[in-house]
């Protein structure tokens, strides 16, 4: 046995987890007894694996579009442009997110998620102010802060009205920036607060399910941030963000190695075969389509255990980000298919 294989086996055999597939769930809570009976009709009504596939294989946009004519997001026949159809999308999103918080019982989870949107939101304000471009009006309203607010705070650089978490997000995104202004920063510095924040509201809110989920959401960005700085051989270690079931120095190790060897650094985890699959894809065929893929893959089958509860928020959480999912798949099957994309990258992109 060689150093490099000694020194990948020691790894391998640090922080074996407990669980071997997916973490816990948690516990039925009643009182979402209505809600979750709701939310498994729901589901019975979302687009099936072969449906998305059936549009992924359509013989032009058109036809995939004509595939949508009997679902939720069908258009009338004479409005079947894009722009029609993502306004469609936007709003089965805005409903679904409606219907989301008024089935949520426990308003600080129905906040949380709407951080999303406010991190989002903050992504770009803080860009376009350290860019000196436009800080502009055109974010996200589904937030828990207002989105005419950020162009009101920016311009005048007062972040009082913000909440404690966005005003640190910014503060850490401006000194990540001015190390050696390089955009990309930013975004890291926002993660990194985002990641923390969201792992913070979990413990406080006493939930193992959005715990879980979280740390297992940290994992796959810092799978996929490994594997694009391993392609564009950059050199950056500090990227990686923290509270995630695998440990940076598994990651950092995994930067040193090649393709061929991040399966059996990944061994003892659960990422093992998607970590495989998507550095062999990368290898072969120098795309992130199986990443992603494999990622979004894992991450429903987390999701999918929530069966087993009988009633409580993780069925509706679950059924949120599940749905989610399914209208942006829609919309990239139908951006591929309208500028006649490769229907095998479509694929290798959804299943």
């Amino acid at each position: 046995m060689n150093a490099q294989t000694e020194e990948i086996t020691e790894i391998a055999e640090q922080s074996i987890l407990d669980f071997y597939t997916y973490p816990p769930v948690g516990a039925d809570d009643w009182r979402y007894t209505f809600q979750t009976a709701q939310v498994r009709v729901l589901e019975t009504q979302m687009l099936s694996l072969a449906a998305l596939s059936d549009m992924a294989n359509a013989e032009s946009y058109e036809e995939a579009v004509t595939l949508l004519s009997a679902t939720e997001y069908a258009v009338p026949r004479a409005s079947r442009n894009f722009a029609e159809l993502e306004g469609v999308l936007q709003l089965r999103r805005t409903e679904l997110r409606e219907l989301f918080a008024e089935l949520i019982l426990d308003e600080p989870i129905v906040e949380l998620f709407r951080t999303r949107d406010d991190f989002a939101n903050l992504r770009l304000a803080v860009r376009r102010s350290l860019t000196e471009k436009p800080i502009g009006a055109d974010y996200n309203n589904e937030g828990n802060v207002p989105a005419d607010m950020f162009g009101k705070v920016f311009e005048e650089e007062n972040y009082d009205a913000l909440p404690d978490y966005m005003q640190h997000a910014i503060e850490q995104a401006v000194l990540a920036y001015y190390q050696n202004k390089d955009i990309r920063q930013i975004d890291h510095a926002i993660d990194r607060v985002q990641a923390q924040y969201n792992l913070r509201k979990a413990r406080q809110l006493k939930s193992i399910f959005l715990l879980n989920l979280f740390k297992i959401q940290i994992d796959l960005t810092n799978i996929r941030t490994m594997l694009r700085l391993k392609f564009t051989e950059a050199e950056q270690r500090n990227v990686f963000l923290e509270g995630g079931f695998v440990t940076l120095e598994r990651l950092e190790k995994a930067l040193d190695l090649g393709y061929e060897s991040q399966g059996q650094l990944f061994f003892v985890l659960p990422y093992h075969g998607l970590v495989e699959t998507a550095a062999s894809y990368l290898a072969s065929d120098k795309s992130f389509l199986k990443a992603e893929q494999q990622c979004r893959e894992f991450l429903t089958g987390y999701l999918r255990r929530t069966i087993q509860i009988t009633a409580g928020p993780q069925p509706i959480i679950a059924y949120l980000l599940n749905k989610e999912n399914e209208i942006r798949t829609v919309r990239l099957i139908l951006t591929a298919k309208k500028n006649s994309l490769d229907t095998k990258l479509i694929l290798d992109r959804i299943s």
